[in-house]
């Protein structure tokens, strides 16, 4: 073979080689472009949540037996309704942790503790079937069955007595919830009646930018803080510390915010450390679920600022208020003074 053909040879399988591996590149970002997972971008309501997830309730009452309308209550209650980032990024709408015997998916949360492990679920429908399993499978919720499936009182307390959540208040959140929306209805294996309202008009839009020296509540209660971070991911809500919040806007009131989010003023206003009295005010920070013990891990202490009391610095960073008072060695009531560092999370 002459050197001339030689080279041919060489060129024409260079080509060839050349092609293949541009080839085999569109095909790999064809396959990574059609794994790509979209997030969900809309918050839902209660209610919404309700009548997109009864019939999942319905289908695990029949199998295991626990009344449809715990199930519902505990799963709006874990997951506010569905908005939580646990149930939007790992399908786990009842808070379940991993503990040992877990084979599946995990995915790290803070709760109580830092990063702590929590079950993820490919669906919705395996995170209720599990639920089941969690309770029928552990021995502490064996009294539960012995209970009337109508008892839903019993069940509640019992949930409560048994461990499921360390909220003081877990039963009495899961009876409101269980007698504001009807949800015995769904023991019966029959649709609750939808609460029906004339929807309210959104309010004007208040203009909110959030940076590192921006604050989003109202100037003339709050200077700004340094270190402070938010991040809107569904429209209205944003979180703090991973947990759900929205500003307040001109026009926004208890009643509305019930409509819109589904959670009822009491809930809102314990979730919030505010008196029963108490009336919304634009750019205050309100929760959307109970405030947690200590505050993020990367941040240690808050520096006071002039006129800052305790509870925005408890909104601020999502901290429960009694906490927060724990935490520095504070009596109830008290207020810091500018410059004060306030401890966060525990020293130790």
């Amino acid at each position: 073979m002459s050197t001339k053909g030689a080279r041919k040879i060489i060129y024409s399988w260079s080509i060839r080689l050349f092609l293949a591996v541009i080839i085999l590149f569109i095909a790999e970002s064809c396959k990574t472009t059609k794994n790509v997972s979209v997030k969900k971008t809309t918050s839902s309501t209660r209610q919404e949540y309700i009548d997109q997830y009864s019939d999942l309730a319905i289908l695990e009452m029949e199998r295991t037996g626990i009344p449809a309308s715990i199930t519902l209550a505990q799963a709006v209650l874990e997951s506010g309704n569905g908005n939580s980032t646990l149930a939007r990024e790992a399908n786990n709408h009842f808070g379940i942790k991993c503990h040992k015997n877990w084979q599946g998916k995990t995915i790290r949360h803070d709760d109580d503790k830092k990063n702590e492990c929590f079950r993820k679920y490919n669906s919705v429908q395996d995170s209720y079937r599990d639920h089941s399993d969690f309770l029928t499978g552990k021995g502490r919720y064996a009294s539960l069955f012995e209970l009337k499936p109508s008892d839903y009182k019993g069940w509640s307390k019992g949930l409560k007595k048994a461990g499921y959540a360390t909220n003081p208040h877990y039963a009495h959140l899961l009876i409101q919830i269980i007698q504001d929306y009807n949800l015995t209805d769904y023991d019966n294996g029959k649709k609750a009646p939808k609460k029906t309202a004339k929807p309210e008009p959104e309010p004007a839009p208040v203009e909110i930018v959030v940076d590192e020296t921006q604050s989003v509540f109202s100037e003339e209660e709050v200077v700004d803080p340094e270190d402070f971070t938010v991040n809107f991911g569904t429209g209205r809500i944003g979180q703090i510390n991973k947990l759900d919040f929205i500003i307040i806007r001109q026009g926004d009131t208890f009643n509305s915010l019930k409509k819109k989010y589904g959670i009822m003023k009491w809930e809102l206003l314990q979730f919030n450390d505010l008196d029963k009295n108490a009336e919304l005010k634009t750019g205050w920070i309100v929760f959307l679920q109970p405030k947690r013990k200590q505050g993020a891990s990367q941040i240690k202490y808050h520096l006071v600022k002039e006129n800052e009391t305790m509870w925005i610095i408890s909104q601020r960073h999502g901290i429960k208020l009694s906490k927060l008072y724990q935490l520095n060695g504070m009596e109830k009531g008290q207020e810091p003074e500018p410059g004060q560092k306030i401890w966060l999370r525990s020293k130790h």
